[in-house]
């Protein structure tokens, strides 16, 4: 499974800014996905994540009620639609994916075998 970010770029604080992820390879219905976030000196944190079942879908106390994660398996592609950004998420947002994985929020980036190459997230102030 090869993933490819897409959507990252500056925003000013208060605005919205939707990150994208195509998948190739192979499809998606069975994987979990997720967004994780990497900040200066900071090691990277789950977002948000839904599991390979599509049954239980987790956010960051961080993020919750302004990211929204989704996913559209027939364009082999999903989502995450972050709204009333802060300066603090600035930083590089990576998909993932996992076979037939679950998705906590507790998860870590180990739990992921597939990430794409990270998109650049900034949020000026």
């Amino acid at each position: 499974l090869q993933l490819v970010e897409s959507g990252g770029g500056l925003v000013q604080s208060g605005g919205s800014l939707t990150l994208s992820c195509a998948a190739s390879g192979n499809t998606l219905d069975d994987y979990a996905i997720g967004w994780f976030r990497q900040s200066p000196g900071k090691e990277r944190e789950i977002m948000s994540c839904i599991s390979s079942s599509s049954r239980s879908t987790n956010y960051a106390d961080s993020v919750k009620g302004r990211f929204t994660i989704a996913r559209d398996n027939a364009k082999n592609t999903f989502f995450l639609q972050m709204n009333s950004l802060k300066p603090e998420p600035t930083g590089v947002y990576y998909c993932v994916g996992e076979y037939l994985g679950g998705c906590t929020r507790k998860i870590t980036l180990a739990s992921f075998d597939y990430w794409g190459q990270g998109t650049q997230v900034t949020v000026s102030s």
